[in-house]
């Protein structure tokens, strides 16, 4: 009689939830060949669609074209401009902020721009106010490549205008994560001919300029290393100005990047000068995606894959992915251990009617999934709705406020597809 009584009784409990999955399921929202971050509505619709699917990260641009996505103190105080123009009047990294994190959803500030000055612009405004910035090629020539024209990332006035943007949106906004990519830090190897930098050199050898060589192995290492000194001063700098911040970066393949932009990655992830990584494995086919992930999942680039999420494209101009080659890739993103990516970009998922975000809906995205540390725990939308959100001043968001549990603490830059 007890026995059935128990029985009974434990039958008409409810049964426990089954944990979600722990998974980053990101993308990069663009202010090129997108119009989503042009006002408010848009955003929100956005951030629904998103929640919609299932996805719990966005990484939204903030820097691009040597213009703030937001209005900065630091650009009107040093360039007389607060934000782009195409936004003036608004804060759409505020909109975002609100939208997404009304939705569950974490926000990275995405310093796209990096150390380029300027794309087919001979260096824009900024070399144009601080000429002594650029850096150089070996003919002396302002360092350009793929059409970007760059400022020396060598020279401690650039390290810490860099540095005081990053610290600007981690002080102000309630962003879960900042990022750097295949521009920051980043140099392009051909450089480090300015006076500047080979004083630098010249003072640690004897007096002796910089190899003529721009690929000279000592020469490279030297100039990597010391980009590598400033992935740690920028990570601490940004976790210095908000503690718990998530510090992404989204380099090229190594070791191309290495070779081309002087990024040694897995060095920076070796010294915990980030806490998640998405090298950008933009291949066009199924087949070319796994050679590359292969590529970074064994030696010194397999070393992070713990914490790696790798970039994949999903659209670039006008081709589209195929949405069974994008639905495979995750599926064996899974089956080599890597739990979760970030798409490039947003539009690519709404194309077609939204045939790939319905894919990955019915495929590997049809659970809700929790993120992942160092990110905040959560699946569940905010109390808070985007309407009580909306206007409010940037500071500690609604997210962090109901929360306050942590769960730890592309252009021509890119290889051929």
């Amino acid at each position: 009689m007890r026995a059935a009584l128990l029985g009974a009784l434990l039958s008409a409990l409810p049964c426990a939830a089954s944990e979600p999955p722990v998974e980053l399921r990101g993308v990069w929202l663009t202010s090129v060949d997108s119009s989503v971050l042009e006002g408010r509505k848009s955003i929100a619709e956005a951030m629904e669609f998103l929640e919609q699917h299932h996805f719990n990260a966005v990484f939204v641009v903030v820097w691009n074209s040597a213009y703030t996505l937001y209005p900065s103190r630091v650009m009107e105080r040093r360039f007389g401009t607060a934000i782009h123009p195409r936004f003036a009047g608004r804060d759409p990294l505020a909109d975002v902020v609100a939208e997404a994190h009304a939705r569950g959803i974490a926000v990275i500030a995405w310093f796209e721009y990096g150390m380029a000055a300027s794309y087919r612009a001979g260096g824009g405004p900024i070399l144009k106010k601080n000429p002594s910035w650029a850096e150089r090629d070996s003919s002396g020539k302002l360092l350009t490549k793929n059409g970007f024209e760059w400022l020396n990332g060598f020279h401690p006035e650039v390290q810490d205008f860099l540095l005081s943007l990053v610290s600007e949106v981690a002080e102000n906004y309630g962003v879960d994560g900042i990022q750097g990519d295949d521009r920051l830090p980043a140099q392009p190897v051909e450089g480090g001919y300015s006076a500047y930098t080979a004083g630098l050199w010249a003072a640690e050898h004897g007096g002796a300029q910089p190899p003529k060589e721009p690929r000279d192995p000592a020469w490279m290492r030297w100039r990597a290393d010391r980009l590598t000194r400033y992935a740690q001063a920028l990570s601490a700098g940004a976790k210095k100005s908000r503690p718990g911040l998530v510090v992404s970066w989204s380099p090229g393949p190594y070791p191309w990047c290495y070779e081309e932009y002087l990024q040694d990655w897995p060095a920076w992830m070796k010294n915990n000068s980030g806490d998640i990584v998405h090298p950008q494995l933009y291949r066009r086919s199924f087949e070319a995606y796994k050679e590359v992930l292969s590529s970074q999942l064994s030696g010194a680039a397999g070393s992070a894959a713990g914490r790696m999420y790798p970039g994949m494209l999903i659209s670039l101009g006008s081709w589209q992915a195929p949405e069974k080659d994008i639905v495979r890739a995750v599926q064996l993103n899974r089956e080599r251990g890597l739990g979760g990516e970030v798409f490039f970009f947003f539009e690519g998922l709404r194309r077609e009617g939204g045939k790939l975000a319905q894919a990955l809906l019915a495929g590997p995205y049809a659970e809700r999934a929790a993120l992942p540390a160092p990110f905040i725990r959560r699946t569940q939308p905010d109390a808070a709705s985007p309407a009580k959100l909306r206007g409010r001043a940037p500071g500690p968001s609604a997210f962090d406020e109901l929360l306050k549990v942590h769960a730890g603490t592309k252009d021509g830059l890119l290889p051929p597809l």
